[in-house]
């Protein structure tokens, strides 16, 4: 018995180790020397001289306020677009029988799966002078899309998905029983949703409206393309700025991007605010009537509205990508001459750039998945059904990623390993790219692990440990397989977001290194879009169609093993 207990204390120990060593590594040192190279300007020379001197004359910078200004301007103007499109979609959803509402909800899910940066391209080659829009209809929108509402505008049609399935949800629960009380006591029907039934939403509201807010203050690519044309630049931009152009200010993105973190927090700190002042309790132990009632004559109304929304968000950029992927030459337009397959041809042709950088891709993608899947499976486990505060430190460190914009992520991986000091380095090799892909995406099979662990009772351990196994016996054999089918859901999700991450792969990728994401920028720089429209297709149908799929055959499986054991 002596013999097991020390095997189990063994076992235990070297889970939270696993998991403390890999969170130092990934999380916690490219997070501290963000903060080191912003208080000591000469640590890469090993020197803490002047502390905090580059740090507060990049504070009183009169560009700082500049690019702090844009960036709250660009996330309070995204939420805005993201809310005024989201809201009454998620409301007549929730409380009405659209007709193809299953329909609807798969189509809305596009714009989520589409990254951002291609979308914008997909926009500039639609509405840029004698684009799309314009050899189509003649109408001339440039001077919307090369302006700052026009960056909101299509910043908001990328983001707003995420308000309208989580806020039509929240609608659905509340119902509109709440409503009709109110219209009991005179109240006109949109005097009810807008007095009643939506305040009791701000919690659903709030949390994804933060989300947008945090995604549109850290998106690089979309102000990137857009920006930068018209002079708009923001934090990210900024940052990006420090590091890639001569001269090189390694104290000052450190500095903006502890700037632009604090802004994240401040946003989560007013949701905080705002969800504390009232009480938003709405299910009780009664049962409730769900029933959505028939919209009668706005049904068509209702459909054009929800295919219009629809068609700007997914239809609309997918189609531009498309053409320009089809089209030989920009200036040859759209007719049935310059269409073709040239330039997927010439993409995927053997020994091509294009072949390598997807290869490139899938493989830090599977990559990612797989060792960001297990780090996050044992981080769960150590927290969970681990003792001691410690564990709360590494629960800690796991969410610290979804605080930190890619960018800062990027900054933190070059400053913590790119220090002339250090005996062995993995900066500009393809692992540097492994690490900040797991540090940006590590809370995402956290969060999914710490569910499923929640799931399961202690008797199974007890049980493994009555037989003579030891935690990490316990947790290979056992609880592993448990929460399996969460965590391969998980890394499906990380794997289409790392086969495709833009930011970070453009700051710490080694040089000549390309991923998909690379190769699309350098090829709009380089003034090839068909070739750049080219690999974008193939990363959407890549990043979208292989995870879905692989998530639909997932939930198949789970529900053969359980006809089977029925």
């Amino acid at each position: 018995m002596a013999k097991a207990t020390t095997t189990g204390a063994e076992g235990s120990a070297l889970l939270r180790w696993i998991a403390t060593s890999g969170l130092l590594l990934v999380v916690a040192v490219p997070c501290l020397f963000i903060i080191i190279q912003a208080i000591f300007p000469d640590i890469g020379s090993g020197s803490l001289a002047a502390p905090f001197s580059l740090f507060f004359r990049t504070l009183s910078d009169p560009d700082l306020f500049g690019l702090a200004g844009n960036t709250l301007l660009l996330g309070v103007g995204t939420v805005f677009f993201a809310a005024l499109f989201a809201v009454p979609l998620a409301a007549l959803r929730a409380l009405f029988k659209v007709p193809g509402a299953i329909i609807w909800d798969a189509l809305l899910l596009i714009p989520f799966m589409i990254p951002p940066y291609i979308a914008a391209l997909g926009w500039i080659m639609t509405l840029q002078p004698h684009g799309y829009m314009e050899q189509v209809t003649g109408i001339n929108l440039a001077g919307l899309i090369f302006s700052v509402p026009g960056i909101m505008i299509i910043m908001g049609l990328n983001t707003f998905s995420v308000v309208y399935f989580v806020l039509s949800r929240t609608f659905e629960t509340i119902g509109a029983r709440y409503s009709d009380v109110g219209r009991v006591f005179g109240a006109g029907q949109w005097r009810s949703f807008w007095r009643i039934t939506f305040p009791l939403a701000m919690p659903g509201l709030a949390a994804s409206l933060l989300l947008v807010f945090a995604m549109s203050i850290e998106e690089y690519g979309t102000p990137a393309a857009l920006g930068r044309r018209i002079g708009f630049d923001v934090l990210v931009t900024g940052i990006e700025n420090r590091i890639s152009e001569w001269p090189i200010d390694l104290p000052g993105s450190a500095t903006l991007s502890l700037v632009l973190v604090g802004m994240a927090l401040v946003a989560f700190m007013i949701q905080r605010w705002l969800l504390t002042r009232r009480d938003y309790r709405i299910v009780s132990g009664k049962p409730q009537a769900s029933d959505k009632r028939a919209l009668g004559l706005w049904a068509v109304p209702v459909s054009l509205y929800f295919g219009f929304i629809t068609f700007l968000a997914t239809g609309l950029p997918i189609l531009a990508i498309l053409a320009t992927a089809l089209s030989r030459t920009i200036s040859g337009g759209l007719t049935a001459e310059n269409m073709g397959m040239d330039n997927f041809n010439e993409l995927l042709g053997k020994g091509s750039e294009g072949l390598v950088a997807l290869g490139n891709s899938l493989a830090l993608g599977v990559s990612t998945a797989l060792l960001a899947g297990l780090l996050g499976a044992i981080t769960a486990y150590s927290v969970v059904k681990g003792r001691g505060r410690f564990r709360l430190v590494l629960d800690a460190l796991s969410i610290t990623p979804n605080s930190l914009p890619g960018v800062v992520v990027a900054v933190g991986i070059i400053l913590a390993w790119n220090q002339p000091w250090l005996p062995i380095t993995p900066y500009n090799t393809p692992f540097i790219l492994l690490l900040a892909y797991i540090c940006i995406l590590l809370p995402q099979p956290v969060r999914y692990a710490t569910a499923s662990l929640h799931q399961l009772g202690d008797n199974l351990e007890s049980a493994a440990r009555v037989s003579g196994s030891g935690p990490l016996k316990a947790f290979i054999r056992i609880i592993f397989p448990l929460i399996l089918p969460s965590m391969v859901t998980s890394m499906i999700l990380v794997f289409a977001v790392a086969s495709r991450e833009l930011v970070a792969s453009l700051l710490v990728a080694p040089i000549g290194f390309q991923t998909i994401a690379v190769y699309i920028w350098t090829q709009f720089d380089q003034g090839s879009a068909g070739l750049g429209m080219a690999m974008a297709f193939c990363a959407i149908m890549i990043t979208t169609l292989i995870p879905l799929g692989l998530i639909g055959l997932l939930r198949w499986l789970s529900k053969g093993q359980v006809a089977g054991l029925n």
